[in-house]
């Protein structure tokens, strides 16, 4: 599998809630995770983003994502995703009770490899906005 086909199938996994669980296969143990974003200010790993994009489809449970660029800086060995997250909070386990409140988000993954696997992501994401969208902020 080439970087490009592996950065593919971790976006699709972790974007659609499998957790570390369906992305590690894809990722080097101990993979490294930033984010300037006050939502992900704690999360350190790319196990514990990807379980937190698994717990994020339970609030909102249409989440869903619009891929609208990805691209290979082989040069590099990163591959970069850029996307839209969709979705409205009907569910239980947010920070409040159900909104009905829906989100559009625009965020990037810059995905940083080490050989055929992910060593580091960094999201690019404006959370205030996507909180407020939802109700959350």
């Amino acid at each position: 599998m080439t970087q490009y086909e592996t950065a593919k199938a971790f976006f699709e996994a972790c974007e659609t809630g499998k957790g570390w669980q369906g992305c590690k296969t894809y990722c080097h143990e101990g993979a490294t995770f930033s984010c300037q974003a006050d939502a992900l200010r704690q999360t350190t790993t790319l196990a514990a983003y990807a379980d937190w994009m698994k717990g994020l489809l339970t609030p909102v449970p249409d989440g869903r994502y619009k891929l609208t660029g990805f691209a290979l800086d082989d040069a590099r060995g990163t591959v970069v995703a850029a996307a839209e997250f969709h979705g409205t909070q009907t569910g239980e386990g947010g920070p409040v009770a159900p909104t009905g409140k829906a989100v559009v988000s625009n965020y990037a993954y810059v995905m940083q490899f080490d050989g055929d696997k992910i060593s580091h992501m960094t999201k690019i994401w404006n959370d205030v906005h996507a909180l407020r969208g939802l109700g959350w902020a």
